[in-house]
């Protein structure tokens, strides 16, 4: 399975493909929403599983990329969530709303990563 990190910290991005290589999943990075909408769209970046998507970000934000990916019929499989500071309730419902299938806080553990892999359905290495 392939997951796509999206964040414009070079650091998180490390943090978050870290603990998803852990878990199996090949890595695929973007700084920004733009960059990671045209890898999406691009056919040889091959099918992506799941997309952890930061909200704050230059070019094109998070929720942003959210609504473009749901727009488009093609990338509706892929699985959604945001991995982001913004903590207030009518943040979240926004961006669940507009299509993420979950939502975690910044700073997290990786059991919390892991936490949300399984309510995805994509279940870490070694999980039944």
């Amino acid at each position: 399975m392939k997951a796509l990190v999206v964040d414009d910290s070079k650091a998180m991005r490390r943090i978050v493909g870290g603990i998803l290589k852990k878990q199996g999943f090949e890595i695929c990075e973007a700084a920004d929403g733009k960059e990671a909408f045209d890898l999406l769209t691009d056919p040889e970046t091959g099918p992506v599983t799941l997309a952890c998507i930061d909200w704050n970000m230059p070019v094109m934000n998070g929720l942003e990329l959210v609504v473009a990916i749901r727009g488009r019929r093609d990338l509706r499989n892929i699985s959604l969530m945001m991995v982001t500071t913004e903590t207030e309730h009518s943040q979240i419902v926004r961006a669940l709303a507009a299509g993420a299938h979950e939502y975690l806080i910044k700073p997290f553990t990786p059991d919390g990563l892991k936490e949300k892999l399984i309510l995805l359905g994509l279940n870490p290495e070694g999980t039944s």
